[in-house]
């Protein structure tokens, strides 16, 4: 006779359906029905963990991503911002360069005339 042997999850559930299998095999269709239900539970259980955790590791990926994407477009937002002010800025010198080189076309203009 080969001897029966039960993990201490199985043995918890056993115990906890009020059940209790003999020590030797061959097992009764009864008895080989209520481990192979205990069986499931247990890996059904695993299986319900393991979604869990990749779950929570995902959206841990995305929370990071979320941070850093957040940093990445604040750091933008400011270069706008910069160059922006930038080229305000050197769009004034150019109008004020062309400005002066119309009233320098109109002097000499003016000259010519007179």
């Amino acid at each position: 006779l080969q001897q029966l042997r039960l993990t201490e999850e199985e043995k918890r559930l056993l115990a906890q359906e009020g059940v209790t299998l003999p020590g030797a095999l061959p097992l009764t269709q009864a008895e080989e029905r209520i481990l192979k239900k205990v069986r499931r539970k247990i890996r059904n259980k695993q299986s319900a963990q393991d979604s869990r955790r990749r779950k929570k590791e995902y959206l841990d990926g995305l929370e990071n991503r979320v941070a850093a994407c957040s940093a990445q477009n604040q750091e933008l937002r400011k270069r706008v911002q910069e160059l922006e002010k930038l080229n305000g800025s050197l769009l004034k010198q150019l109008q004020a360069l062309i400005k002066q080189t119309s009233n320098k076309a109109t002097q000499t203009s003016t000259c010519a005339l007179v």
